[in-house]
């Protein structure tokens, strides 16, 4: 199907399915759409499984935008208590249209577990509680990892995805590869049968030397090879690493289970100059996860990262937590760290959804179907392509996806033909009354309007987005306590705290007397700061002469937690 059909049927509501082999334009395909919405003021909610698929796209991951936790399964009882929460209440009232990228990274009980929470919060037993829903991605790419089972392993399994009656879209036009050779390797990887042909070009990439204009990234299947990389990259950078350890709260048991089930590191070692990328979702701060850059320099105020984006953004870092709740919402355990890691290699997994101009690629330990497919394919030519090795799993894709690809093809087809047979005075049709149902503009003159309002950068719906420690210092008038604070700005202690420290660098002269500690602990802070800065160790300082918090914590014995040691400098000159 070409791009113009696809977003005609986009266009006329259905709920829609869209594929396609790699480089074929699918996200190209869902901005033109999500443009072609804004221009009538019509503003869809976009989630992808990673943080980096969703940036793609101006989006979310899943696992946030549900209020999912670490979790991939949930039950009734779970959507009840999340009924209770009044933000998510005003979240899921406003959403009409729902899009989804990278479907082929997520499982069927993630997918049933959105589907259940849409009906949940738009109380019907519509799939997806009636709210239309465009669905993109390839299933020869990397397949989700199924915890519950290991037959049914993609989303297509989950019941919810037979009862949208989606409208298949599989789009066949190439835009990313401009190289016949790497197409054709990349088709017979989809077809299954790799051809004398393909195995010739592929060994005479084998440890190719690429032209010095190329700075290729190193892909590799296993994160050991790529901290590997990272570390002997870092240390070839001048001077002594910076060394950010994580903080916590709660018992070692549950801080464990935050290490495991995210990519927070217990130690990050950092210098100027070293390529980063970022592991945490803060689009009010300019990034999310997947996000890349290089560290610029270090705060002089508080020893923090400053990270140029690739985008050209410039971020000064605040530590970021990483909480697991119970059932019931409370914290049972909190880790704060910088969230970052080193990105001069990085995982294949992760490298899906990337347009690389060069790569180095190791294939060698490919343990999963689709890897070698993803790999190759984020690549535009094969000149670009220096392979390090492979196996024999490298090349193969699921068996099942190959048994059902004929069927998505002819689906297609079937959706091709009922939406070209139409008249264009039906499509208008179609399409107006799709957007006045979303509650959008159909005017021509208002959409014009809006158009220019989007080119002079101030659409209807602004852009603007205020510094997120300002958010949190409008709130502070009617927040008589730091744990109502919290509550009230929807964020964890820690990260107020920072924000506070922020507040009083910019304002020295604010009131924030109502968030002092009680006169205990103050006065044993007190103390101790007194006498460390007495002692003058020099290990007890930062290079810019700002006293540590780890010594103050280890002389209290561990009674006062960082949070309030933190709370305590605040008002210590």
């Amino acid at each position: 199907m070409k791009q113009k059909t696809a977003l005609d049927i986009l266009k006329s509501g259905k709920n829609v399915f869209i594929t396609g082999s790699a480089g074929t334009g699918k996200t190209y395909l869902l901005n033109l759409y999500t443009q072609y919405l804004k221009e009538r003021r019509v503003y869809p909610t976009i989630v992808a499984p990673t943080g980096i698929a969703a940036s793609h796209l101006g989006g979310q991951t899943i696992h946030s935008f549900f209020s999912l936790g670490i979790r991939d399964s949930i039950d009734e009882g779970y959507v009840d208590f999340l009924l209770d929460k009044k933000y998510l209440k005003t979240r899921f009232s406003k959403l009409k249209l729902l899009i989804i990228d990278e479907v082929s990274m997520i499982s069927p009980e993630i997918f049933s577990s959105m589907d259940l929470i849409l009906r949940g919060f738009k109380g019907t037993d519509a799939p997806f509680g009636g709210v239309q829903v465009v669905i993109s991605g390839d299933f020869f790419q990397l397949p989700p990892v199924s915890k519950v089972s290991k037959e049914k392993r993609f989303a297509w399994q989950s019941p919810a995805w037979k009862a949208l009656d989606l409208q298949t879209c599989y789009l066949q036009e190439k835009f990313r590869q401009d190289d016949d050779r790497l197409i054709q390797v990349l088709d017979d990887i989809r077809s299954g049968e790799i051809s004398g042909s393909s195995e010739n070009i592929l060994s005479e990439r084998h440890e190719k030397e690429l032209t010095s204009h190329f700075n290729p990234t190193k892909l590799y299947t296993h994160n050991v090879d790529v901290d590997r990389i990272n570390l002997d990259e870092l240390d070839k950078l001048e001077g002594e690493p910076k060394l950010f350890i994580y903080e916590s709260k709660g018992s070692q048991k549950n801080i464990e289970k935050i290490f495991k089930s995210s990519l927070v590191l217990e130690e990050l070692a950092l210098k100027k100059g070293a390529v980063v990328i970022f592991i945490k979702n803060n689009p009010e701060a300019g990034y999310v996860n997947g996000t890349t850059g290089t560290v610029l320099s270090f705060s002089p105020i508080d020893n923090m990262p400053i990270v140029r984006t690739t985008e050209g953004k410039k971020i000064k870092l605040d530590l970021e937590d990483w909480s697991l709740e119970n059932d019931s919402g409370k914290v049972m355990a909190t880790v704060s760290q910088v969230p970052l890691r080193l990105a001069w290699a990085i995982t294949i997994h992760k490298s899906q959804g990337m347009t690389l101009d060069a790569a180095e690629i190791d294939l060698s330990k490919t343990f999963e179907t689709g890897q070698g497919y993803v790999a190759l394919s984020r690549i535009k030519n094969i000149e670009g392509l220096r392979l390090m090795g492979l196996n024999t799993m490298a090349l193969r894709v699921d068996p099942l996806i190959l048994h059902i690809d004929d069927r998505i093809k002819m689906a297609s087809k079937k959706a091709s033909d009922a939406i070209e047979s139409l008249s264009q005075e039906r499509l208008v049709s179609m399409f107006e009354s799709h957007i006045s149902h979303l509650g959008g503009i159909v005017s021509k003159e208002k959409i014009d309007e809006e158009i220019q309002n989007i080119k002079e950068g101030k659409p209807s719906h602004s852009a603007y987005v205020t510094p997120t420690h300002m958010k949190t210092k409008h709130l502070i008038a009617k927040s008589d306590t730091l744990i109502k604070l919290a509550q009230n700005r929807g964020l964890g202690k820690s990260t107020i705290v920072n924000h506070l420290a922020l507040i009083k660098e910019e304002n020295p002269e604010i009131d924030l007397d109502k968030y002092k500690p009680k006169d205990e602990v103050f006065e044993q802070v007190d103390e101790v700061v007194l006498k460390l800065r007495t002692k003058n160790l020099k290990e007890n300082f930062s290079e810019d002469g700002t006293l540590r918090l780890k010594p103050v914590f280890e002389a209290l014995g561990g009674d006062v937690s960082y949070d309030d040691i933190r709370v305590c400098m605040l008002f210590l000159v």
